[in-house]
């Protein structure tokens, strides 16, 4: 009698399960079906035509790769600007696989507590794989196309290369994508040339350029470098003495008519690296859109058709 009960209640149970399981696993494969190969990217003159927004709204065409005469090859990076970068976005980058599992964890908490999309949790190669393959929207669907596409890069491409295609592709200003043009328009430099200051004040705008704007915010952008140094020297990346020379550069740097005063150890105490300090240390939300538009590969309805040109 007691087995017959039992399966009468765990049959149904079991199929209700079954069921389940078999309609997220047909979601998620609608969800990711249809992604674009990727691996045309990790070759080292591959090219990528896509359509930008400019801050009045206006479509322009941007090219992603050696076509564009701003493309700044990672080795003529400077190894502080690339650590700046990594401080200030994705500090484990080089550590995990695409995807960093507890960031997306605290980010899902978050989202929850608050019912909207409050905590951002995109490492490097998520942010890579959205601006180039994906629309803007902010559903779970596209997330998850996010979140395999990163996958899919992480297989395909050394972690340099995928790097070297971010460095080229965020914006830093109005038109101004990738670090070769931020070098030249805010500081009239190639990027090889830049101080350490000054790459960490580029790398402070990461997070959204109209936000961290020096021409109308430098208090927050200053702010933000100091954050960014302060995790540097955490994490070993800086000499004291660098920090301390970085910190008293930003008078005569970016023209703030004030002395730096450096804070010294009392910086770092609270310096943790992560993708939200850009975000939640300045009180804000700052999760404005970057000015790429909807120039999916494979998403639907984009503006612009978009080909994809690959050398012969």
């Amino acid at each position: 009698m007691k087995t017959s009960i039992r399966k009468k209640i765990l049959t149904p149970l079991l199929i209700a399960g079954v069921l389940a399981a078999l309609t997220a696993g047909g979601w998620l494969f609608l969800a990711v079906s249809g992604l674009p190969d990727v691996r045309f990217l990790a070759g080292p003159d591959a090219v990528v035509n896509l359509t930008v927004r400019d801050w009045s709204g206006e479509a322009r065409p941007f090219v992603l790769g050696p076509a564009n005469p701003s493309w700044t090859p990672l080795e003529q990076t400077p190894q502080h600007l690339r650590d700046s970068v990594l401080s200030g976005e994705d500090f484990s980058f080089y550590a995990h696989n695409g995807v960093d599992w507890y960031e997306v964890r605290q980010s899902i908490v978050k989202d929850l507590r608050e019912m909207r999309f409050a905590r951002g949790a995109s490492t490097i190669t998520q942010q890579v794989a959205k601006n180039l393959f994906l629309s803007r929207e902010k559903t779970f669907r596209r997330k998850v196309r996010e979140l395999a596409l990163a996958r899919q890069l992480e297989k395909s491409l050394a972690k340099d290369r995928i790097l070297e295609l971010y460095l080229n592709l965020v914006e830093l200003g109005d038109g101004v994508y990738g670090v070769g043009a931020g070098a030249r328009h805010h500081f009239d430099k190639e990027p090889g040339e830049l101080s350490l200051r000054e790459s960490t004040f580029l790398a402070a705008m990461l997070p959204g350029p109209r936000v961290f704007d020096p021409d109308k915010k430098m208090d927050k952008v200053v702010a933000r470098s100091d954050h960014i140094l302060a995790v540097m020297l955490k994490g070993r990346m800086l000499t004291e003495e660098q920090y301390l020379a970085a910190l008293a550069e930003v008078s005569t740097a970016f023209g703030t008519g004030e002395e730096k005063t450096p804070h010294g150890e009392d910086a770092t105490l609270d310096a943790e690296p992560g993708r939200e300090s850009g975000f939640e240390e300045f009180g804000e939300d700052l999760r404005e859109e970057t000015g790429f538009d909807s120039h999916s590969l494979t998403e639907e309805k984009p503006i612009v058709e978009i080909p994809v040109v690959t050398p012969e």
